[in-house]
């Protein structure tokens, strides 16, 4: 429930600060004194939009905060889940929200005193007020309000069958497209295909290449690396020129007079190492003599494969060390374009996602035709309270060609304006005095009908909906609101004389200009002869005349009394 609504800067507004309480409140005042400007500036704080024409001429920001409470458990726990609830405990039964508009149209918002989205205000408002506006009777002919009219009624819960129908159009669009990019398909099919099948004859191993290099250098050097071998076995171990002999002969003469010349001990010793060394050199060099042979058929071999392999690579313009790799990937894209090309199963995949989606828009059909001929019937009932006697409000489903997002039916809204007569779409025969009072007839029954279930916003905004109503139901229109306002906050902008004196609560809005020189609107709630004296001005008499007043007090005296007609169906 709003609690307080504080605008700073806002229009013609210089400072205001508004306390609500429960039941049904009404909005008055003379033309232009600013009515709607609590519900522009409530409409900003919630999400709505708001630029620099909303901020106080000669000032540099304008402000609106709203205070409501309690906050309502799904409202709560998504404050939770956002990071936006309270810091302490001891607020966490009570909501702010707060905006700013600046000059130059940037705006900023806060919610329980954290910085907030302007997206999060609007999530938030889903749960705190729902606003039924002065032309709200417009939308009785636009077939997406009508629908919405009457899923909000039956509880109707579209999110699986939008999800459904998103899903079914995704496999559509994926199987035209692979019918409209069939034969580029196949093209590139076709390509992969050869591709692979070159590889795949050739049969690269993984790590085939370097090895094949490897083998293929040492067999072309084959006779190269036998000469270099014997070569170094006769310098370093065969004849007596050999290092080995010369290094033995160094070693023996030294030995001879070591023991003369201490110095020569680690010349010894260094020329001893070097013995063994070359030792253990001409050993590795004969056994390699021993196993190294010319192969000259396999070498014919290595010629021929890696031919084979540069060849291929050349044609596949790929680096010959890459074949291996690539012919996994290219594996890996024949069987994704399989897969994406595979008509058969696309339209199979297609068929299941819309059998799925018509599931689900079968269960929302059960829920639109349970609920129609509930919600037809109270609001026929409240158009006889409505100056409509005899008149009676139809529900339309008719079943569309092709399924469509929102459903397999159409929803229209039809009315019968005299007892026996056929209804009919309302565009083609309710005038605009008639749709206003249809339009309220259907706030009011869904409005309470939510409340009870306990769906419906705290808070319920009627912005001179009852426009285009004469006197001779205002009186009917206050008390269905005033009922309204039982189950729920109600709160109502209204011309009517009829509907304020059936206010629990009566508010009163005036311009005056102030010590600066500017126009300000001010608000202050009315009672007792203060209030009879605003509705004798709203009666069109003269509020300070004897007969005005009169008149006056017997309508509040009247509106105090309960009627025969006192019942929302």
């Amino acid at each position: 429930m709003l609690r307080r609504l504080s605008l700073s800067n806002f229009v013609i507004v210089s400072r205001l600060d508004v306390d609500f309480g429960p039941g049904f409140a009404v909005l008055t005042g003379e033309t232009g004194a600013g009515k709607s400007i609590l519900i522009d500036a409530l409409q900003i704080v919630l999400g709505g939009r708001g630029d620099a024409g909303v901020v106080r001429e000669g000032e540099s920001r304008a402000e609106i905060a709203a205070e409501f409470e309690p906050v309502p458990p799904a409202l709560a726990a998504w404050l939770d889940e956002a990071g936006l609830a309270p810091a302490d405990e001891a607020g966490a039964a009570t909501l702010l929200l707060r905006r700013t508009v600046d000059a130059q149209g940037k705006s900023r918002a806060w919610i329980n005193g954290s910085a907030a989205t302007v997206a999060q205000l609007r999530e938030t408002a889903e749960h705190l007020v729902d606003i039924h506006g002065q032309h709200a009777w417009q939308s009785l002919t636009r077939p997406a309000a009508v629908r919405q009219w009457l899923d909000d009624h039956a509880e109707v819960d579209t999110g699986p069958m939008l999800r459904a129908w998103q899903h079914w159009r995704e496999q559509l669009a994926r199987l035209e497209a692979a019918e409209r990019l069939g034969a580029e398909r196949e093209r590139e099919r076709e390509r992969l295909v050869w591709q692979i099948g070159e590889v795949e004859r050739l049969a690269p191993g993984a790590d085939e290449w370097p090895e094949l290099n490897a083998e293929h250098q040492r067999l072309a050097h084959a006779q190269a690396i036998l000469d270099a071998v014997q070569l170094s076995v006769d310098a370093v171990h065969e004849g007596e020129a050999a290092a080995s002999s010369q290094a033995a002969r160094a070693l023996e003469a030294l030995e001879t007079v070591a023991g003369y010349e201490p110095a020569l001990a680690e010349v010894i010793e260094v020329l001893a190492g070097a013995q063994a060394q070359l030792a253990d050199a001409a050993r590795s060099l004969q056994a390699l003599l021993r196993r190294t042979e010319l192969e000259p058929e396999r070498l014919a071999e290595l010629d021929a494969r890696l031919s084979a392999w540069i060849g291929l690579a050349r044609r596949l313009r790929c680096p010959p060390p890459d074949l291996a790799a690539q012919l996994a990937q290219w594996q890996a894209e024949l069987a994704a374009l399989d897969a994406a090309t595979d008509l058969e199963a696309l339209q199979r995949q297609a068929e299941a996602a819309r059998a799925a989606f018509v599931a689900q828009a079968r269960q929302v059909s059960a829920r639109r035709q349970a609920a129609a001929p509930g919600l037809a019937e109270a609001v026929t009932a409240a158009m006889q309270q409505l100056g409509m006697a005899g008149g009676r409000f139809a529900i339309a489903l008719e079943p569309l060609a092709e399924p469509q997002v929102h459903g397999l039916e159409s929803v229209e809204f039809l009315v019968a304006g005299h007892a026996g007569s056929t209804p009919r779409p309302l565009a083609k025969v309710a005038s605009g005095g008639e749709l206003s009072r249809l339009a309220l007839a259907i706030a009011v029954t869904t409005g309470r009908s939510r409340q009870a279930r306990g769906l419906g916003a705290g808070t319920l905004i009627f912005d001179e909906i009852d426009a285009g109503v004469g006197g001779a139901v205002g009186d009917t229109v206050g008390r269905l609101m005033r009922q309204l306002g039982q189950d729920c906050q109600v709160l109502a902008v209204t011309h009517l004389a009829q509907v304020a004196a059936c206010a629990d609560t009566h508010l009163v809005v005036s311009k005056a200009v102030g010590d600066d020189g500017r126009t300000r609107s001010e608000i202050h709630p009315v009672a007792g002869a203060q209030r009879v004296g605003e509705i004798a001005r709203m009666i069109g008499g003269q509020a300070g005349s004897g007969a005005g007043l009169a008149h006056a007090q017997d309508m509040l005296a009247a509106a105090s009394l309960p009627a025969a007609h006192d019942t929302v169906p």
